[in-house]
C-alpha cells in the first residue's frame, strides 16, 4: 500500500482528530479492521459488528503499534491518536476514493449479473502477461470490500482490476465514486437481485451507474451476445465481445475439451489468434473474450493475450472440478441465478457419460421466483440431464418444471435427506453438477459426494 499521513487521513475522511498534533505527520502503512492483524504503522478501523464492537479493541491496537484508530465515538486518552467520524463505513469509502485519486493508471471496473469474479480473474491473468496488476482479492466487491481493495494500491501497480457487485439501486454509484474506472466491463444482465431491481431492465439501470464518472474517451467492454447489453450504448467508447457475428471480439472454431476447458480462435478486426482456456465450461470463453478486448485496448499483442489466457486459474467454488476416481463433480456452490444455472447445465450436458444435477434454491428473484425455478428444471430436462435431484422449498418448483418437461427428477424436503439418499441415486462414472445460492451451503453435498 502507498503510505499516507494522519493529516491526509483527516482531510480525506473529514473527521475530527484526537491526539498529539505532532503525530499528524506520522505515516500509515496498513489498514485493517481486524485487531489480530494490527502491526506497527497500521490504521485500525473500528466497526460495531453483530458479534463484537471494534471500538472495544482500540486501546489494545494502539499498544500493539497502530499509528491511529478510525472511530465512530470520541476516544479515551488511551485510545488516541484517533480520528472520529460519523460512519466508519462511509469514512473508509472516502479514504479509498482519495487513495484511488493518487494513481494515474488504467482502472478496470468489472460488473454484471453473472461471471464477475471469473471475468476479473481472467482479466488479471491476461493483463499480468504485460503489466504489474492489482486486483480484487476473493470476492471483496461490495461497499466494504471495494475500499479494502483500493487501499492496497501502491506505486508498483500498472493497472487495477476491481470487481464491483451490487444488489440495489444507488450502490453502483457509491462504488463508482470510489473506483472511478476508465474501462468498464459488463459480463451479462440476468435475473439476479430482482427482489430489489424488479426486472432485467432494472438490473441494467443499476449496473449502468458505473458510467456516471466515465467520459467519452473512456471504454465500455460489453457482452454483445447479451440481449440488453448488445443494444446498450453508454456515453463512452464501446467494444463488444461474444460468439455471434457483429461483435468486435468473436470466438470461432470452438472446441469443447470437457473438464479440461476449451480451445477457440479469437478474431478481432483483421487479426486472429488461437487460445486455450484451461477451465471447465464453455461460458469461460466469454471471460477470455472480455480480457482479450481489454488487453488489446491497452496495447497488448495477441501472443501476450493468448499466454495470459493459458495462465487462468479458477477460484473458490465456481465450477470447481473434482475427480474422485469414481465421480466427476462440478462444485458450483458460490452463487446461483437462472442464467448462471442454465449455463452450468449446458456445460454439464456436453460432458460424456451419465449426467446428474443437484440443484437448490436461487434467492432474491422477486415475484417470479416460482416460474424462474420451474424454467431451470425444464431446461435441465430438455438438455437431456439424466437425473435431477433438488432440495429447498423454492426448488420444489425446479422439480415440478423438470417433471412437466419429462425429466427424471426427485425433490427432497431438506439437504440431510438428499445427502442420505446419494448412495442410492449416484452411480460410478457419473458427472454431477452441484449448484445453488451460497446460503444453501451446498458445499456439504460436495463433501458427501467425495466420500462415495
Amino acid at each position: 500500500m502507498k503510505h499516507f499521513t494522519l493529516r491526509e487521513l483527516v482531510a480525506a475522511t473529514g473527521g475530527t482528530y484526537f491526539g498529539d498534533p505532532a503525530a499528524l505527520d506520522g505515516r500509515i502503512a496498513f489498514v485493517t479492521s481486524d485487531s489480530r492483524e494490527v502491526k506497527p504503522g497500521a490504521l485500525f478501523v473500528a466497526f460495531a459488528g453483530a458479534r463484537a464492537d471494534g471500538h472495544d479493541f482500540m486501546a489494545d491496537c494502539l499498544r500493539a503499534g497502530a499509528a491511529c484508530c478510525l472511530s465512530e465515538r470520541d476516544p479515551r486518552p488511551d485510545e488516541q491518536p484517533c480520528v472520529r467520524v460519523d460512519s466508519t463505513l462511509r469514512a473508509i469509502g472516502a479514504l479509498a476514493a482519495w487513495h484511488r485519486s493518487r494513481f494515474d493508471i488504467p482502472v478496470v471496473g468489472v460488473t454484471g449479473s453473472v461471471g464477475k469474479t471469473t471475468t476479473k480473474e481472467m482479466l488479471a491473468a491476461v493483463l499480468s502477461a504485460r503489466f504489474n496488476v492489482h486486483k480484487t482479492e476473493k470476492n471483496f466487491n461490495n461497499e466494504l470490500g471495494v475500499p479494502w481493495t483500493l487501499l492496497k494500491l501502491d506505486d508498483a501497480h500498472e493497472v487495477s482490476v476491481v470487481e464491483m457487485g451490487i444488489s440495489d439501486f444507488g450502490e453502483m454509484s457509491r462504488l463508482t465514486r470510489m473506483v472511478r474506472p476508465n474501462i468498464a466491463v459488463l459480463s451479462a444482465i440476468a435475473d439476479s437481485h430482482l427482489e430489489f431491481l424488479g426486472d432485467r431492465e432494472g438490473v441494467l439501470r443499476a449496473k449502468a451507474e458505473i458510467f456516471e464518472t466515465m467520459g467519452k474517451d473512456d471504454l465500455a467492454v460489453l457482452n454483445g451476445d447479451d440481449a440488453l447489453l448488445g443494444r446498450f450504448h453508454p456515453p463512452t467508447r464501446r467494444l463488444t465481445y461474444g460468439m455471434e457475428p457483429g461483435n468486435d471480439f468473436i470466438a470461432e472454431n470452438i472446441e469443447n475439451l470437457g473438464i479440461r476447458g476449451a480451445r477457440c480462435t479469437i478474431r478481432h478486426g483483421a487479426s486472429a489468434f488461437e487460445a486455450t482456456i484451461p477451465a471447465y465450461g464453455v461460458h469461460m470463453i466469454y471471460a477470455a473474450l472480455a480480457a482479450a478486448a481489454v488487453g488489446s485496448a491497452l496495447g497488448m499483442r495477441d501472443a501476450e493475450i493468448a499466454e495470459g489466457i493459458s495462465r487462468f486459474r479458477n477460484v473458490g467454488e465456481r465450477a470447481h472440478v473434482i475427480e474422485t476416481g469414481r465421480l466427476t463433480i462440478v462444485s458450483d456452490c458460490y452463487n446461483a441465478n437462472p442464467t448462471s444455472t442454465a449455463a452450468a447445465i449446458d456445460s454439464l450436458a456436453a460432458l460424456p457419460g451419465r449426467k446428474v444435477c443437484i440443484l437448490g434454491d436461487m434467492l432474491e428473484l422477486g415475484e417470479n421466483t416460482a416460474a424462474l425455478h420451474e424454467g431451470v428444471g425444464e431446461h435441465a430436462a430438455k438438455r437431456g440431464i439424466d437425473l435431477i435431484l433438488t432440495t429447498g422449498e423454492l426448488s420444489r418448483s425446479t422439480y415440478e418444471g423438470a417433471k412437466r418437461a419429462g425429466g427424471n427428477a426427485v425433490w427432497f424436503p431438506d439437504k440431510a435427506a438428499l445427502v442420505a439418499a446419494l448412495p442410492e441415486w449416484i452411480r460410478t462414472g457419473d458427472c454431477v453438477l452441484v449448484k445453488a445460492s451460497h446460503s444453501m451451503a451446498f458445499e456439504e453435498i460436495t463433501e458427501a459426494l467425495k466420500t462415495l
